[in-house]
């Protein structure tokens, strides 16, 4: 099996947060993850903000060797579409339908959907999709 993660699972392994040990009971039961292009920018943004020094270099580092062990979804024209009719649909943000989009693309809901962003779990579990975290 293989989990889609987004960017608000993937902090909670760089840093300290709410739930971090959960995430990290979750992702570490499957080592067959898969993201969006756009997790990248995400969680590149959110260890910069929260993070300085040698905490933000090792957090970027561990960062950069997931990255390169994931399955990234790229941001195609079938996912982008796919995202914008979820968003119709459920109301999604946008980068929660972009996550979304790609995870339907890959997995076609068959997916289990790694988040803990609570609007996007809602959003996951109305579509009848398998939410682990939030």
């Amino acid at each position: 099996m293989s989990l889609y993660i987004d960017a608000s699972a993937l902090l909670k392994v760089y840093f300290e947060e709410p739930d971090s040990d959960r995430a990290e009971e979750i992702l570490s039961s499957d080592e067959e993850w898969i993201t969006g292009r756009q997790a990248l920018i995400e969680v590149r943004r959110n260890l910069a903000r929260s993070l300085e020094g040698a905490s933000l270099v090792q957090a970027r580092r561990q960062f950069e060797r997931d990255w390169r062990a994931m399955a990234v979804v790229e941001l195609t024209p079938e996912v982008c579409n796919a995202a914008a009719d979820l968003a119709e649909v459920t109301g999604a943000r946008t980068l929660d339908a972009l996550h979304l989009g790609a995870a339907k693309v890959v997995g076609g809901g068959t997916l289990p959907v790694v988040t803990f962003d609570l609007r996007q779990a809602q959003v996951a579990r109305s579509l009848g999709w398998v939410v682990l975290g939030s």
